[in-house]
């Protein structure tokens, strides 16, 4: 179990629970970037220090590249939520260079979180920005194609490892037809920003060394990354409601979870394990979560799933709406 069957706060009981933390702070900010993006960047040099004469060692630094990378989508993300500095024009700057580095754009990815924010948990609005999620009914009257495709995108190999990797390397290389103005503009700087990007390090590394290296990279990211999604929604007492009776507050309390993970982890995640309190309020920045935690109770209530738990989740394939709860194949016996 990862929510809470406690009362659900009213709006002025968790509204003035995170106004406070609300806001970003200038010093952390520039702070976590300092401690973020320069070890990223000295990482990077020893990268292409060894890679010619001793391979081993730039796969390992690059390793911890990557771990960095999961932090520094973390500010790219907050600074698409613009909780990162007062600023808009600042947030876009700092948004539209980790981007680069994230292999992400800026405002085309941007557009489909806050959309994730909004209808998460919303069975009437899938398909933003979330894992493809079926009902055990819908799955039973889906027919064979569907059926396959939908184990095929379920498949550990496919959405932890294989997906992830195509997700960040190539799909978002290309414009979606829903995407707006700005959305392509920041597709189109992304990609030309990466082509500079590649052209120079594969000059200087060649093609190769440069290829595998940057995999490793962007890969560990990928996965990590796709792994802290996927058990901050799929657990296995999340929250599913049609529109009618879907709330803001029950989904951000009931079906975010709080990933309670080992202090060098959580500060190479960027405190998201805190993500209850992310989805409650999304203006809140990250170096502030936990303070917002440890602060205010209504927030401990929330039971925390532990890495040993959640490696159960990928058991978990179906929303059982009857029972109000995750489900593997096996119940399609039942």
């Amino acid at each position: 179990m990862c929510s809470s069957t406690k009362k659900i706060p009213a709006a002025p009981e968790w509204r003035a629970a995170v106004k406070q933390y609300a806001k970003p702070s200038v010093k952390h900010s520039v702070w976590q970037m300092v401690n973020s993006i320069l070890p990223y960047l000295a990482l990077w040099v020893g990268i292409v220090y060894f890679a010619s004469e001793h391979f081993w060692i730039s796969a390992c630094l690059a390793a911890l590249a990557g771990l960095l990378v999961v932090r520094i989508f973390i500010i790219f993300h907050d600074c698409g939520h613009y909780n990162y500095f007062k600023s808009k024009k600042v947030c876009k700057v700092v948004g539209y260079f980790t981007g680069l580095i994230c292999f992400t754009p800026f405002h085309d990815w941007g557009k489909d979180h806050k959309l994730h924010h909004a209808t998460c948990g919303n069975l009437d609005k899938r398909g933003f920005g979330d894992v493809w999620t079926l009902t055990l009914d819908e799955y039973k009257a889906a027919d064979t194609w569907t059926k396959i495709k939908y184990r095929m995108y379920r498949h550990p190999a496919i959405i932890f490892f294989i997906g992830p990797i195509l997700v960040f390397t190539i799909k978002q290389r290309f414009v979606r037809e829903h995407t707006g103005k700005e959305g392509r503009m920041s597709v189109y700087l992304c990609n030309l920003g990466l082509a500079l990007y590649c052209t120079g390090m594969i000059l200087l590394m060649g093609f190769w060394p440069f290829f595998w290296l940057q995999l490793i990279v962007i890969g560990l990211a990928a996965v990590l990354g796709v792994w802290l999604f996927y058990v901050q929604h799929q657990f296995e007492e999340t929250y599913w409601e049609v529109q009618e009776n879907w709330t803001f507050v029950e989904s951000a309390l009931e079906g975010s979870s709080f990933y309670k993970l080992p202090k060098l982890l959580q500060w190479f995640s960027g405190n998201i394990g805190f993500h209850h309190i992310h989805h409650l309020s999304a203006k809140i920045p990250n170096y502030s979560l936990e303070k917002a935690y440890l602060d205010e109770q209504i927030f401990q209530e929330i039971e925390p799933l532990t890495i040993l738990r959640s490696l159960k989740l990928f058991n978990f394939r179906l929303w059982d709406k009857e029972n109000r709860r995750m489900v593997g194949y096996k119940a399609l016996k039942a």
